[in-house]
């Protein structure tokens, strides 16, 4: 069997862009995954990345990394099984790439993923989403290109992704404003943008440095602004927000949590799950459903259309002494 190296160089670099038209973010996740794995079974086996063979990686070897995310790494399950996702991708690859790996392959994609909890959604109230948009400073060039960062991945939604990858172009300031989203399995979308979103975008292209990256929003060097950038933004003003709204300070706000609140503040007004998906750019009304089950206007409403049923009174009496004992035994 050949080397691993040739293979997966031929997956990350030519298979996922080319042929499954994968977006930059989804290759450097994959790329990400894998270098994880390759590191963590080279130190099993006391050899070299660079010298790992396909057969390296076998179904017990990828459970024990597995194992290794949730308990070492601490990563939850739902992360568990994108990883297991990426290396059950690169195995289908290889069927046809290396037909004596075909047995290898079945195997692991044998591997279950794990059953995931479906908890609510969590989400910033319209106070802590004010403190937040207020925590930058609008007199640094920093502090204007953050508020407008943070303002429109709340008011549009954004995936980190989304908001990172968008470029000059793709904001249009005639009234009323919208911007150009590339979505997730490149599904395009236009939003509409509030005049206060839109000023605050207008005022960071008004001192944003002329002649580097075309992506709208840049970092301190003047390249386009990465995933770990923004998450670092955001943990900053979060903290400086939270002594204006200490709730803020409890919970756990990533960029995510932005899309969050901005599909439970549109549903609440427009009562609407339908545009939600639309808004932030769903291919399914499936994955919108959550949303449903955190917002309590909705129950209160069914509650409200529901007549209590009549309880008659009655009186409590005190269970036979040696059925309580067996009860607890």
């Amino acid at each position: 069997m050949t080397a691993l190296a040739p293979s997966l160089t031929a997956f990350l670099r030519e298979h996922l862009p080319r042929d499954r038209r994968a977006s930059p973010h989804t290759c450097e996740a994959y790329a990400y995954s894998f270098q994880l794995l390759v590191t963590f079974v080279a130190q099993r086996i006391r050899t070299k990345p660079s010298q790992l063979e396909i057969e390296d990686l076998d179904a017990p070897m990828i459970l024990v990394f597995l194992e290794h995310l949730e308990q070492e790494r601490g990563n939850t399950a739902r992360s568990r099984n994108a990883w297991l996702a990426a290396i059950k991708s690169f195995f289908r690859f290889l069927e046809y790439r290396e037909p004596a790996c075909l047995d290898q392959a079945l195997r692991v994609h044998a591997i279950s993923v794990k059953k995931t909890d479906h908890g609510l959604v969590a989400s910033l109230s319209r106070a802590e989403i004010q403190a937040l948009l207020n925590a930058p400073d609008p007199r640094t060039l920093s502090g204007t290109r953050d508020r407008a960062m943070l303002h429109l991945a709340f008011a549009a939604g954004l995936r980190v992704s989304e908001l990172v990858g968008i470029r000059v172009d793709q904001f249009d300031a005639r009234a009323p404003a919208s911007i150009h989203v590339m979505g997730k399995r490149r599904r395009e979308r236009v939003l509409p943008l509030w005049r206060e979103t839109a000023a605050d975008i207008r005022a960071w292209l008004s001192v944003r440095p002329a002649g580097l990256d075309i992506a709208l929003f840049l970092n301190s060097a003047g390249r386009t602004m990465t995933r770990a950038g923004f998450e670092y933004i955001l943990a900053k003003h979060v903290e400086t927000a939270a002594v204006v709204q200490p709730s803020i300070g409890t919970k756990k706000v990533s960029p995510h949590v932005l899309r969050h609140s901005c599909a439970l503040h549109m549903l609440q007004a427009t009562r609407d799950v339908r545009k939600v998906a639309l808004w932030l750019g769903h291919a399914s009304l499936q994955s919108t459903e959550a949303y449903l089950r955190a917002d309590p206007s909705e129950k209160l409403e069914a509650l409200k259309a529901t007549l209590a049923p009549d309880l008659k009174a009655g009186r409590f009496r005190p269970p036979d002494k040696l059925l309580a004992m067996l009860s607890r035994s």
